[in-house]
């Protein structure tokens, strides 16, 4: 996936860039990332363990590295497009890009407590 720049913010002098005071934090990230969910799952991205990485560059560059449930899996284009999209709304972000990763495969055994309870899968 390429790099974006996140979005300006319009004002009555034109489009500026967002201001930030240094990169974002990864707290910040998964916040953003925990906001994407599988529209075949009820729980986020992040509690069901696709997201295996979460690089944070000085200059606010984040590159993520993501799995899916299964290679064959319906939201394979859209989900990485989302993960993006959440991740360019942090402050501080200057570009991202997501990767999406088949090794190490997923398996439940990645999703949080939290996440096996709300499936009921413990």
């Amino acid at each position: 996936m390429n790099d974006i720049t996140p979005p300006t913010i319009w004002t009555p002098d034109g489009e500026t860039p967002v201001e930030t005071s240094g990169p974002p934090s990864e707290e910040a990230l998964i916040e953003a990332i925990a906001t994407v969910y599988d529209p075949e799952i009820p729980v986020n991205i992040y509690e069901l363990g696709l997201i295996y990485t979460i690089e944070i560059a000085d200059d606010g560059a984040v590159k993520v590295e993501m799995s899916l449930t299964a290679p064959a899996c319906p939201s394979a284009q859209e989900l990485p497009v989302q993960v993006q999209q959440a991740v360019l709304t942090v402050p501080g972000v200057t570009s991202c890009n997501v990767e999406t990763v088949w090794e190490p495969p997923w398996d439940p055994s990645r999703m949080t407590e939290e996440a096996r309870l709300q499936l009921n899968m413990f």
